[in-house]
């Protein structure tokens, strides 16, 4: 059984450090990550005294008013179950609570803290047990109490068949495998029947209690429980899919009223306790969040900071990559901006059922401009080329450049052209598919060209955006070469390496796109999931990335994708967070 470890440590005692941006811990001065060096952002586990509430106040912040919100997408999932993207996500820190969460400060320290629980857990025969004891005044917005009775719902709901889109990782630690589909065995349907886990596996003894058994060591688990779909459902109230539409929040907000596709009401929880809450605020009276807005749209109307203008910002939507220029020369607008990386790290797949010979996809990677790609997310705000497979928000990372891609940003169609002849190849037909949006489009006219001039044979298939994973996710499709990202779940390399590279993973859907499955690689991946250590196992996640990079190439890099955002200027308590990929709603307020 291989298992996720990044730490011996228990609460209080782990600490991993990664690189962000200058402007990733949230300074709300419009310094972005191009403007600055990267600092050390440290990750760790909170104590009891760190997960005390309240949040620490916003210097300067007020109580009172409307913020508006636009936002490009509207919400698919409020069910924090079936929550598993980032614009979800950041909704979610407004309207629900789970056992654990992170607590960002000004400076860009993260700390994962107790959120319902009092800390972020105890760890007790060597990560196979974890206890967690709930706060007092804990409610939901119906003004009922929450106990272990829901925490224990929340965790058994997660096996039912209509949990679909959210995250397993908790599910798969406690039916002890990795299968994509064997850990609902464990308690098939959920709990809807009358049955439960046992206490041998999750074990709630009094009201307050909260203890989880794992076969194999687990040291993850606070990390894991950060995450918007473990947040908590009463099980009095869980309506099942009807719950999709209409939760029961415990967040500082709960959801007046919400047209899909159109609009949403937050309004203040009047159950929320602040004296619970090491990380939440609850300034604004309200949030109208307007959907189906334009990153364009929203850019200028931010940049015209005119009549609701001024109290209008963005969780997720950045500055459109046709105004990115002006907005960071022009100083009056540049002030009211955050940036930061997102976390997302974008690579050209290589279909290795195709594509055998590790010559020919060397010549590709040589071949290709990632510079116009960056180019076409609107420069140094919207990317940068990246030299390996992981993000600079992720804890270990160093600035490696395997390929030499950052002395060569358009690419080296000399050594691309030796290569292919090397290979023998000559013509190669070279399937490219894409989505079929401004930037990739842009992107792809630039590499096609170059891909050209070394001598293969481009066949362009752009892809609507709206299903392109779904066609790209097929083992058995038809692309010789197609891009992709992918973010972890959590900042360390464990939720990196092991799903895009792992042989063992490859199905339909399975992030490992490019189909790669090396025994030595899985052996090693195995390996090094079992190292303790958290800095000798970040070491080692690194040296193995950039190992499957040069020797295997089942990828190229591309870019680390980076964001700048806008907002009103009567918006105040604007930051950056790397664990949302954007705005952090939980400090904003409306200046007076």
């Amino acid at each position: 059984m291989r298992r996720t470890v990044v730490a011996a440590a228990g609460a209080g005692a782990m600490l991993l450090s990664g690189c962000s941006a200058g402007g990733g811990g949230g300074n709300p001065d419009g310094v972005g990550p191009e403007d600055a060096e990267r600092q050390q952002v440290s990750y760790e586990f909170g104590d009891a005294k760190a997960s005390e509430g309240p949040a620490p106040a916003i210097d300067g912040a007020d109580e009172g008013g409307v913020i508006n919100v636009l936002q490009r997408d509207s919400y698919s999932h409020l069910d924090p179950a079936q929550i598993y993207t980032s614009d979800e996500g950041t909704l979610s820190t407004l309207i629900h609570r789970g056992l654990t969460t992170y607590k960002q400060d000004a400076d860009g320290k993260y700390t994962v803290v107790g959120d319902l629980a009092t800390d972020s857990g105890r760890m007790s025969d060597d990560g196979r047990t974890w206890e967690f004891t709930l706060k007092d005044d804990l409610r939901f917005e119906d003004g009922s109490e929450i106990t272990s009775e829901d925490i224990r719902h929340t965790v058994e709901r997660m096996f039912a068949p209509y949990i679909s889109e959210g995250p397993y990782f908790v599910q798969q630690w406690l039916a002890d495998t990795t299968d994509a589909t064997e850990w609902r065995k464990l308690l098939k349907g959920g709990p809807y029947g009358g049955d439960h886990l046992p206490d041998s596996v999750l074990e709630t003894p009094d009201d307050d209690t909260v203890v989880f058994h794992f076969d194999e060591p687990v040291s993850d688990l606070p990390y894991a429980l950060a995450m918007p779909g473990y947040s908590v459902v009463p099980a009095e109230e869980d309506s099942k899919e009807r719950y999709d539409k209409s939760p029961v929040c415990s967040g500082p907000y709960r959801i007046e009223e919400f047209k899909p596709g159109k609009s949403m009401t937050l309004v203040r929880n009047e159950e929320w306790e602040p004296s619970t809450d090491p990380a939440r605020h609850q300034y604004p009276d309200r949030f109208e969040i307007r959907f189906n807005v334009s990153f364009k749209d929203s850019t200028q109307r931010m940049i015209a900071d005119t009549g609701e203008n001024k109290t209008t910002v963005s969780f997720n939507s950045q500055v459109d990559a046709s105004h990115m220029q002006s907005v960071r020369t022009d100083k009056g607008v540049d002030k009211r901006s955050v940036a930061g990386y997102q976390g997302y790290v974008g690579v050209m797949n290589f279909n290795l059922n195709n594509l055998k010979d590790i010559k020919v996809r060397r010549a590709i990677a040589q071949a290709l401009p990632n510079q116009s790609l960056v180019t076409a997310f609107g420069g140094s705000g919207g990317a940068e080329i990246a030299g390996n497979y992981i993000s600079p928000t992720i804890a270990g990372h160093e600035d490696s450049d395997p390929l030499g891609k950052k002395k060569n940003p358009q690419g080296d169609l000399d050594k691309a052209k030796k290569l292919l002849e090397e290979s023998g190849t000559k013509d190669r037909k070279l399937t490219f598919a894409y989505q079929n949006t401004p930037e990739w489009s842009e992107f792809a006219v630039a590499a096609t060209q170059n891909l050209e001039k070394v001598g293969f044979d481009v066949q362009n298939k752009p892809l609507n955006a709206d299903t392109y994973y779904d066609q790209i996710g097929k083992t058995d499709n038809p692309f010789d070469i197609f891009p992709s990202s992918w973010v972890a779940d959590w900042p360390s390399m464990s939720t990196v390496v092991p799903p895009l590279y792992d042989g063992r993973q490859i199905q339909d859907g399975s992030p490992n796109r490019s189909q790669l499955n090396d025994p030595e690689i899985n052996k090693e991946i195995d390996r090094v999931e079992a190292i303790e250590d958290q800095d000798q196992a970040a070491e080692e996640w690194m040296a193995l990335a950039d190992r499957i990079l040069t020797e295997h190439l089942p990828q190229t890099p591309l870019i680390h994708y980076k964001a700048v955002q806008l907002h009103g200027s009567k918006i105040g308590g604007v930051y950056f967070s790397d664990v949302l990929h954007g705005v952090l709603p939980t400090s904003l307020y409306v200046k007076k």
